[in-house]
C-alpha cells in the first residue's frame, strides 16, 4: 500500500499499483469543513475500494449535521435521469422499522449508513443516503425530539455511473434488495429507454417509474416489460413456422441477473424503440389492461380477475401472438379488439377459472392462476384461435385451446422421441 498526504491530514490509502484511481482530495476537505467528522481531528483516511476504483472514507457525524444535510431522495443517474430514484420506498409499517424508530430516540447510535457526498446537484443535502434509508428516518425523527448521538457513516466521493449502481446494489444486498428493485436500477443505469417506451404506450403513467416489487394494482416492473417486448418478437420469428407443429411456449424474462434473451432482442432489434408496430401492442395490451381493470373495479373479492391481463401467463402470450399475427392484420385486428368485449371482462375471467385438463391436479384453480409453461403455452393457443373469428373468449373456445395445447405437445414429444432414437 502507498499512503499520500494532502492537507487537511487526509492521508489517501491506495493500493501498490492500482491505476485509475480519482483524485477526491477536493471533496474530502469540503465534507470536512461541512460536516466535522469526529475523525477530522486526526489523520484522516481515504480508501479505494479496489474492485471499482471509488474513494470512500468511515467515520462518524452527529446527528445535528447528518439530518440537516442530508437526503434519501437520490437518483441513480442525476445527469440524464435525475426524475427517477434508484432506492427502495421506505417501508414504515414494519416492525423492524417500528423498533429502530423506538431505538433512535433511546439514544442507540447507528452504524452503516452508506453515502455519497457531493454538491453537483441539491447543494442544499450534499450527503446522500445511498444504504440505510430506514436508519437515517430513524435518526431524523429521533433528532426532531432532541436526540442528537453520533452515527457511524460511510462516504463516497467522485462516483461514476457505474461505480453509483454498484454502491447502490451492496448497499441494498444488506436489505434483501428485490429482484424486481435490481432490475430497475439496471435499467436506468442503461438509459431511459425502457421506461420511455412504457409511458409512451400507457404502461406506465407519464413520469411513473417501474415498481421495484411486483403487487396487484403497482405499476408494471421492468420484468413485465422485457416479457411483453421478448415475447412479442419471438412472436414474429415463428410466424413464418408451421404453428401446428411448432412449440409455441412463450417465455418470462429472467429477474434479479441478467437476462441473456433480454440482451439478445435489444442486440437484435437495435430499432427497438422506433418500431411502430411494437409500439402499437404496447398500446393495445395497455388499453385490455385499463378495460379488465375497469370491469371490476369497484367490487370486492375480484382481485384476482381485476389483474388477470398481468398474470405472466397471459401478458406473455398476449405478447407472443400480437408478434405472430403481425403480418396478418385482420386476425391481429381481433386479438386487438378482445378489448372491446361488448360491457363483459375481456377475459372472461369466470370462464378462464372453469378451464382445466383432466392431467391437471387437484389443487388447479382454472386458467390464468399459474404461470408456468404449460399455462402459458394454452394462452396461445387460446388467443390465436380467438383471433379466427374474433367473438372473444368464451367457455368452448377455452376447452378447443387446451385441448389443441395438449395435442400439439404430444406430438412434439413423439418428434423428440424419434430424433433421439434415430
Amino acid at each position: 500500500m502507498s499512503d499520500h498526504k494532502s492537507k487537511l491530514n487526509i492521508q489517501n490509502v491506495i493500493p501498490d499499483g492500482l491505476k485509475g484511481v480519482m483524485n477526491v482530495d477536493s471533496l474530502v476537505e469540503a465534507f470536512l469543513h461541512t460536516f466535522q467528522p469526529l475523525e477530522a481531528a486526526d489523520v484522516f483516511h481515504v480508501l479505494v475500494d479496489a474492485r471499482t476504483t471509488a474513494r470512500y472514507c468511515e467515520c462518524h457525524i452527529p446527528a445535528r449535521k447528518l439530518v440537516p444535510l442530508s437526503t434519501t431522495d437520490v437518483p441513480l443517474d442525476p445527469d440524464e435521469q435525475p426524475e427517477y430514484r434508484a432506492n427502495r420506498e421506505i417501508v414504515t409499517s414494519h416492525t423492524a422499522f417500528e423498533r429502530m424508530q423506538q431505538d433512535a430516540k433511546q439514544r442507540r447510535s447507528f452504524s452503516n449508513l452508506v453515502t455519497e457526498f457531493t454538491t453537483e446537484y441539491d447543494q442544499d443535502h450534499p450527503l446522500k443516503i445511498i444504504g440505510g434509508q430506514h436508519r437515517y428516518q430513524a435518526i431524523k425523527e429521533a433528532f426532531e425530539e432532541g436526540v442528537d448521538e453520533y452515527h457511524g457513516v460511510k462516504v463516497y466521493f467522485g462516483l461514476d455511473s457505474d461505480q453509483r449502481l454498484d454502491v447502490q446494489l451492496i448497499s441494498n444486498t444488506v436489505i434483501a434488495v428485490s429482484a424486481d428493485l435490481y432490475d430497475r436500477m439496471q435499467e436506468t443505469v442503461r438509459g431511459p429507454e425502457l421506461r420511455d417506451w412504457c409511458q409512451k404506450v400507457g404502461l406506465l403513467a407519464p413520469g411513473q417509474d417501474f415498481a421495484d416489487k411486483r403487487q396487484r394494482g403497482a405499476p408494471i416492473t421492468v420484468r413485465n416489460a422485457r416479457t411483453f417486448i421478448i415475447n412479442y418478437y419471438a412472436g414474429i420469428e415463428a410466424s413464418h413456422l408451421d404453428f401446428s407443429k411448432t412449440d409455441t411456449t412463450p417465455v418470462v424474462a429472467k429477474s434479479g441477473e441478467q437476462d441473456k434473451q433480454w440482451e439478445a432482442t435489444r442486440s437484435r432489434k437495435p430499432s427497438i424503440w422506433k418500431d411502430v408496430k411494437l409500439e402499437k401492442a404496447g398500446t393495445e395490451f395497455s388499453a385490455l389492461m385499463n378495460a379488465q381493470r375497469a370491469a371490476f373495479k369497484g367490487t370486492k373479492g375480484n382481485v384476482d380477475s381485476q389483474e388477470k391481463v398481468m398474470n405472466y401467463a397471459v401478458l406473455s402470450a398476449w405478447a407472443y401472438v400480437a408478434g405472430l399475427l403481425s403480418g396478418n392484420e385482420k386476425r391481429l385486428q381481433r386479438h386487438y379488439e378482445l378489448k372491446l368485449e361488448k360491457g363483459k371482462d375481456p377475459l372472461n375471467a369466470a370462464a378462464l377459472a372453469k378451464g382445466r385438463h383432466k392431467t391437471d391436479s387437484e389443487n388447479y384453480r382454472g386458467l390464468g392462476y399459474r404461470t408456468d409453461a404449460k399455462e402459458r403455452g394454452r394462452f396461445v393457443e387460446l388467443f390465436n384461435i380467438q383471433a379466427e373469428k374474433g367473438d372473444g373468449i368464451t367457455t368452448p373456445l377455452i376447452n378447443v385451446a387446451i385441448a389443441k395445447y395438449h395435442a400439439k405437445q404430444a406430438t412434439l414429444d413423439v418428434e423428440k422421441a424419434e430424433k433421439a432414437g434415430a
